[in-house]
């Protein structure tokens, strides 16, 4: 028997070298080489076959129309707001990957979805490498669980996991977390890139040769990503980020990648003693405390995914009182914050070179979409005025550099989300404002004031008479 072969693997990229070096040659990175031993003969089974033949048999192709989907039906979770950034539900057989801070509430959502889950589908095996079965019991207690056919495995051997799942043959299978569990193959600690690697490979085969669809909990890195190689990402189905605030009440769960729905599809949830709780109308909830007429407020209609969000968009503009002006943002892009102050410098003739400016997404909600500069532009000038907006005006729109409002998609979607909020008048881009649209301009509440405005100068005579 050979002795165990001695590399060294980078791990940021997954890089590996003959020898220790304090830079990676890949990426660069400095002191990331660790020392990982493969056993020769650990890496393929009894047999002689690789191990990375499992899936099934080797068989012919079909034709396309010959393919059955009838179990391709999506199973819900019982959980709306997952179900929505999931696609519609879980895909038997697929591969799905959750990541967050560390106290976000990735183990409370999960064990509330595989308690509904069970109640609704089958059995559910809940593998935890970081808590043991009394621990997700008294969890599970204040959740409300009850009586339902979910079995607990605290257990971090890999191969020991797919043990129960080839005994237990469940509907569905989690586990918390993908960090924390090893390969007997490898001599290497939980959590480095070749253990890493291996469990989402392993748990990859299992779902997709056993049609069980599997949940994945991931750790991030103080950055903010999902530790472990690019390649955890690639393997994986869907890849879900939980995100939120530690000191709000809500959470969000937002799709960064799906092979079978929508992408930046995006879900909120409330956490509360008995749990997480779905957020049907977040609309209301980012606006429930909103102060109307007060100057540097504005409310902003944006998308995520598919879904309508009406958000309060606050700005504070103070006189500095050091050499350097201050530019603090939260909430949205600090880069774009910058250009879009130059453009109302440049462009609507307001002086801002020596102003501290505050911009903040109220509720700690996170807007990336271009759509949110008309917002920030309305929320900047009515502070700088001391001029409070119409409570009952919101607004989209993208600002380009030489002052126009460019067009942005899904406008229909945006203005029925606001007047079904109660909204009756909405400034938006000119080339959006097709007032022959029976869409663009009524709705529950009846039909609303459409302003299209092609320059910021423009905007701002509309919004700050």
């Amino acid at each position: 028997m050979k002795s165990p072969r001695a590399v060294f693997v980078c791990q940021e990229c997954g890089a590996q070298a003959p020898k220790w070096m304090g830079r990676c040659l890949e990426c660069g990175a400095w002191n990331s080489l660790v020392e990982e031993r493969v056993s020769e003969t650990g890496t393929a089974f009894p047999s002689g076959g690789n191990r990375y033949l499992q899936i099934g048999t080797p068989g012919s192709a079909k034709l396309y129309a010959d393919v059955d989907t009838t179990n391709a039906v999506r199973l819900s979770t019982g959980i709306d707001e997952l179900d929505r950034v999931l696609g519609g539900g879980v895909v038997p057989g697929s591969l799905v990957l959750l990541g967050g801070e560390p106290g976000i509430g990735k183990s409370t959502l999960l064990l509330q979805a595989a308690a509904h889950f069970a109640r609704q589908v089958g059995p559910v095996l809940y593998a935890s490498g970081e808590e043991s079965e009394h621990q997700i019991k008294s969890r599970g207690d204040r959740l409300g669980v009850g009586a339902a056919p979910l079995y607990l495995l605290a257990e971090t051997c890999i191969e020991r996991i797919l043990e129960e799942i080839g005994r237990l043959k469940p509907a569905l299978v989690v586990i918390d977390s993908v960090q924390t569990v090893f390969s007997m193959k490898f001599q290497s600690a939980p959590g480095s890139i070749g253990q890493v690697r291996e469990a989402a490979t392993q748990f990859l085969f299992a779902a997709k040769g056993q049609n069980v669809p599997t949940v994945l909990v991931g750790h991030v890195t103080k950055d903010g990503s999902l530790a472990g190689p690019k390649v955890l990402e690639h393997v994986v189905d869907t890849v879900l980020y939980f995100e939120g605030e530690r000191h709000h009440a809500h959470r969000v769960v937002r799709a960064v990648k799906n092979r079978f729905g929508a992408v930046s599809e995006l879900g909120v949830f409330e956490m509360t003693g008995a749990g997480l709780r779905p957020v049907p109308n977040p609309s209301r909830l980012f606006l429930s405390e909103r102060a109307s007429g007060t100057p540097g407020s504005a409310v902003l209609c944006c998308v995520e995914g598919s879904r309508p969000i009406l958000v309060e968009v606050q700005a504070l503009v103070s006189t500095s009182t050091y050499g350097n002006a201050r530019r603090m943002a939260i909430g949205i892009d600090q880069n774009r914050l910058s250009l879009l102050l130059a453009v109302l410098e440049k462009r609507a003739g307001l002086s801002l070179a020596g102003d501290d400016v505050y911009v903040n997404v109220a509720g700690g909600m996170n807007v990336e979409e271009p759509a949110a500069d008309l917002g920030v532009v309305a929320a900047v000038a009515s502070s700088v005025r001391s001029r409070g907006l119409s409570p009952s005006t919101a607004m989209f729109g993208e600002v380009g550099l030489t002052g126009e409002i460019r067009g942005i998609p899904q406008a229909r979607l945006r203005v029925r989300e606001a007047v079904r909020m109660g909204f009756t008048r909405i400034v938006l881009p000119a080339a959006n404002a097709d007032p022959e649209d029976p869409a663009l301009g009524g709705g529950d509440n009846g039909p609303a004031e459409l302003v299209g405005v092609r320059t910021v100068a423009e905007a701002l005579d509309e919004l700050i008479a």
